[in-house]
């Protein structure tokens, strides 16, 4: 393809009729103030949209326009340009097609950035275009760093040797920044946020070390290496944690900070001692996304409704419940943001905090020193708090505590480990909590679990089996829309699995005056009668089954978490 010609963005946007000339004007006095590029300056004042902005181009060039969410990169391809170049031209090899390389660019008026590229690859290219936002969250995606960590945990081995390494030196060290172990974690900790992992898990064995990442909810290996490295990788983050270096036959908790590409990462971090070496698990938190709103947690309508109507009563429990990782503090500090305000005094008892949330008093457990729940709960009430959140009700001490707030004009926002909304007021009386508190206090039970969502750039319909779709008819006999089932074939933007990101499904259980009344007889029969009246046909299960009906998630997703409620 040929060089393309010299051409200003502003010209192309007034001739294609996407601005007016005073527009134009506008948004080049503004660039010249802000010292940004003429497009973004465009889209931030909502004159016209990237795509918009894109295909004007593509028309102009009469190249076509690429929409990466729909195009699958082979990561060979994309490696032909270096990411550093990726970056700084806003390019990406969309295909290699042997004569030629097919170049994605966000602006091919920069001829300067052509000429480069055109340089690095030393190939003949014809130009595609594609929206910026779009490319930059495609090279975050396919730059992983798996041969970079290889290569870096070969280096700390070979560094090793056989020689004697005072480790307790890479804690107090200056200038140790570029050291390999220093270098291996950083370039572990940017790989994963890349990823989106949750979880990063190190874990030694007899011949290998092996380093997984959760993704989604399931475990991906990202590398094998020497087993060697486990104990100076274990040392450096137990020095990073502020956690006691000697101490390697007992389990350790600690937590620590890391800057990966301008993001702050909370870490926390727990080490474990195995039969070949300490086993360490890394929970990231990333604090640069902040708080999500109610809003954006997929929750259902009508239950959203009932929610909000609860959580902004004056006094009475909320209970989340669900497993370890079904997303139970993410919905409660959801719906914290939502009551936030000046007039209100929320203090949040957690272990650890998790979120940050600016406005509220948030209070980190610790055992060690006996700073308990109940021990912290008990002290929150003399600090006149209208709300109160607790990480979890863990005790019988706590559970009281918590219902007795509620019952003395407090809201009590906690989570409790079960698997059904159903179960969860019977738990609290195992518990040792008095019946007549729970019937009292109990405002509303959320039962939640997580599912994989269908990457949409794969998608495709897919037929049921048998099992399956009997499965499913049970679910749908009053759906009045036909089923659309869809399953990922796997691609560059879901690593192959076929499903990116995840959403929620949701249960209540609300403690209407039928509920209350047999929720405070002796036989439980009564009350698991009310209640399954009560949540007739809005269960965990039939939201998730209508989720695999419209497509999101897929029916073999539906079961792996239903398999889970029926345990």
């Amino acid at each position: 393809m040929a060089r393309p010609e010299k051409i200003r963005l502003g010209e192309i946007l007034v001739q294609q009729g996407l601005l007016t000339p005073e527009q134009l004007q506008t948004a080049l006095d503004g660039q010249k103030r802000g010292g940004r590029k003429l497009g973004r300056v465009v889209v931030e004042n909502g004159l016209a949209t990237e795509e918009q902005i894109s295909e004007a181009l593509a028309r102009q060039f009469q190249i076509p326009y690429v929409n990466l969410k729909y195009f699958n990169i082979k990561p060979d391809a994309a490696n032909l340009l270096p990411e550093v170049q990726a970056r700084r031209f806003r390019a990406l090899v969309l295909e290699d097609a042997g004569a030629a390389v097919k170049v994605g660019m966000a602006d091919p008026t920069d001829l300067f950035a052509y000429d480069e590229i055109a340089r690095v690859l030393k190939r003949d290219i014809t130009l595609a275009v594609v929206t910026e936002s779009q490319l930059l969250q495609t090279i975050d995606r396919l730059y992983r760093r798996t041969e970079e960590i290889a290569g870096l945990a070969q280096q700390l081995e070979a560094e090793m040797g056989e020689a004697a390494i005072d480790f307790a030196a890479l804690g107090i060290t200056p200038g140790l920044e570029d050291a390999p172990v220093v270098k291996l974690l950083q370039t572990m900790f940017e790989d994963a946020i890349q990823a989106r992992a949750s979880d990063i898990h190190i874990e030694p064995q007899e011949k290998k070390l092996q380093v997984r990442f959760r993704i989604d909810g399931v475990l991906h290996l990202q590398t094998e290496a020497d087993p060697k490295i486990a104990a100076p990788l274990a040392l450096r983050l137990k020095l990073m944690s502020g956690l006691d270096i000697s101490e390697k036959r007992l389990p350790q908790d600690g937590r620590f900070n890391v800057k990966v590409r301008q993001a702050q990462v909370d870490v926390r971090i727990s080490t474990m001692p195995s039969q070949w070496g300490e086993s360490v698990v890394m929970r990231l938190l990333n604090q640069s996304g902040g708080v999500l709103g109610l809003d954006q947690l997929g929750i259902p309508e009508g239950i959203l409704l009932r929610l909000r109507e609860v959580i902004h009563r004056p006094s009475g429990m909320l209970l989340v419940t669900g497993p370890t990782g079904s997303g139970k503090t993410t919905t409660l500090y959801a719906a914290l943001s939502e009551i936030n305000t000046p007039e209100r005094k929320i203090v949040t008892v957690e272990d650890p905090v998790e979120y940050r949330l600016p406005g509220i008093v948030q209070v980190q457990v610790h055992e060690k020193i006996e700073l308990t729940f109940s021990r912290v709960l008990r002290s929150v009430l003399r600090q006149d708090p209208d709300v109160i959140l607790v990480g979890e009700m863990r005790d019988r001490d706590t559970v009281e505590t918590g219902l007795r707030a509620s019952m003395t004009g407090h809201m009590v926002l906690s989570t409790l480990h079960t698997n059904d909304a159903l179960g969860t007021p019977i738990r609290l009386l195992d518990m040792g909590a008095p019946r007549y508190m729970v019937a009292m206090s109990l405002q509303m039970v959320l039962a939640q679990r997580l599912v994989r969502v269908v990457c949409e750039s794969c998608a495709a319909p897919h037929a049921l089996s048998p099992h399956e779709h009997e499965w499913m008819r049970l679910d749908l006999q009053d759906a009045v829309e036909p089923p659309r089932y869809l399953k990922g074939a796997g691609c560059s933007h879901c690593n192959g699995t076929g499903y990116l990101g995840r959403t929620g499904v949701y249960e209540i259980l609300e403690m209407t005056k039928p509920v209350v009344e047999a929720a405070n007889r002796e036989d439980p029969a009564h009350f698991m009668q009310a209640a399954r009246t009560q949540m007739a046909g809005r269960t965990l299960r039939h939201y998730a089954a209508r989720l695999a009906a419209s497509g999101k998630t897929t029916v073999e997703e539906v079961m792996r978490v239903s398999s889970q409620l029926e345990e």
